[in-house]
């Protein structure tokens, strides 16, 4: 009877050491997935480690650890998890550590108009337009902030713009100043439409966002200020130099998928990244396109703003086989990372000479977005922008004015 007992006890201590691990495990698993962008596969090998530590535990309990035809595959099958742990943290931190080429407001803080030593544009004479009450509310693209923060700093008062750069812990940010704002294109479309805006930045809407207007029963006016280059880029060491329009197109609809198809050996597979749907770039490409349909980018899992894991369009990497694009002053001057290099559409190399003299075929106009019913402000900012004080500040930043 006592035997009996005993083995009654010795379940019952195992059943419930069981549970108690198996909840461990499940809400440790649970933290890292949520806790981490990476965090899918590090939950799967944290639950096979509790899996396996819990069978040695319940072996231990009943005895079982004696006997070599249990203890030798679960050491090899532990082995197997602690190794794949290290080989799947070694890939992640390799990745991690390719680097990116992504709009960054940290890179606007040099672009505040009144930052320590700024890069922003500053008229050497006084500005034919000053406004100093109801000032119209400036928003846009991240890659045209520097030219809107040198119209600010032209017409606007100091005082109400000293306090947009922000130090916070190591990083120089830029703050959501109340009249110069930089919310990236698609929320700016968004602002100009719902009236948080008055005038904004931007390269031409895509469809969603003219859809959007129209629902709110908002006409925009889009004002040409200058011209820019849609460029694109890859990694350095790749040998290719230039791309056809038609390859872009055949690229990014899926028909060629390998770099040796445009005569790069060894690269294999074209890895051809996109930007978020609404933004300016992807707006460019979509009309690039010509109607043809574009692929699928790449995904990866990040974290919304409730904790949990959705999946959004991945950022550019500069793998050796990667294919990107942006706007020429965003990564030749925003950014400025030399380990990747621009392309030569149809034989024409994106430089300023070419932008200007019309022979880059990707070259387009930039405009000021106002509404219809814009106040006189906003109207009299436009002006200004479009005469010779607006279009020296659009030349001295590095864009191509209209004349030009």
């Amino acid at each position: 009877m006592n035997n009996k007992l005993k083995n009654i006890d010795k379940v019952f201590w195992a059943f419930l050491t069981a549970v108690v691990l198996f909840f461990i495990f499940i809400f440790a698993a649970l933290g890292v997935s949520f806790g981490n962008v990476n965090g899918r596969i590090y939950t799967y090998l944290l639950l096979a480690i509790g899996i396996l530590l819990e069978t040695a535990i319940i072996g231990a309990l009943w005895g079982f650890l004696k006997k070599k035809r249990f203890w030798i595959p679960l050491c090899i099958a532990f082995g197997v998890c602690i190794a794949t742990w290290f080989m799947v943290s070694g890939y992640q931190n390799y990745i991690d550590n390719i680097p990116t080429v992504v709009e960054n407001k940290n890179l606007l803080a040099s672009y505040a108009p009144y930052a320590e030593h700024s890069k922003t544009a500053a008229l050497n004479e006084k500005s034919e337009l000053t406004i100093t009450e109801n000032l119209p509310v400036m928003d846009g693209a991240t890659a045209l902030y520097p030219i809107y923060s040198g119209f600010a700093k032209a017409v606007y008062p100091k005082e109400l713009l000293d306090d947009i750069v922000v130090w916070n812990g190591n990083v120089t940010n830029i703050n959501q100043n109340e009249f110069l704002k930089c919310t990236t294109t698609t929320e700016a479309y968004h602002n100009i439409v719902t009236g948080d805006a008055d005038i904004i930045f931007a390269a031409p809407p895509s469809e969603e966002q003219k859809q959007f207007a129209k629902e709110n029963g908002v006409k925009l006016v889009y004002t040409p200020i200058g011209k820019e280059a849609f460029v694109f880029f890859v990694n350095a060491k790749n040998p290719i130099e230039n791309i056809t329009v038609e390859e872009i197109q055949k690229i990014y609809s899926g028909e060629i998928t390998d770099w040796g198809e445009l005569g790069v050996q060894k690269l294999g597979e074209i890895k051809a990244f996109q930007r978020d749907k609404g933004s300016g770039s992807q707006s460019t490409l979509e009309h690039l396109m010509a109607g043809k349909m574009l692929m699928t980018p790449p995904k990866k899992d990040v974290i919304d703003g409730m904790g949990g894991i959705i999946e959004k369009t991945a950022d550019y990497k500069n793998f050796k086989n990667a294919i990107g694009y942006s706007f020429r002053f965003y990564v030749t001057e925003m950014v400025k990372d030399n380990r990747v290099k621009l392309l030569g559409i149809n034989g024409i190399f994106p430089n300023l000479e070419n932008i200007e003299n019309g022979q880059y075929p990707l070259a387009s106009y930039f405009y000021a977005v106002t509404r219809s019913d814009a106040d006189k402000n906003t109207l009299k900012l436009l002006e200004w922008i479009q005469g010779e004080q607006g279009q020296k500040i659009i030349e001295m930043t590095g864009y191509t004015p209209l004349e030009k």
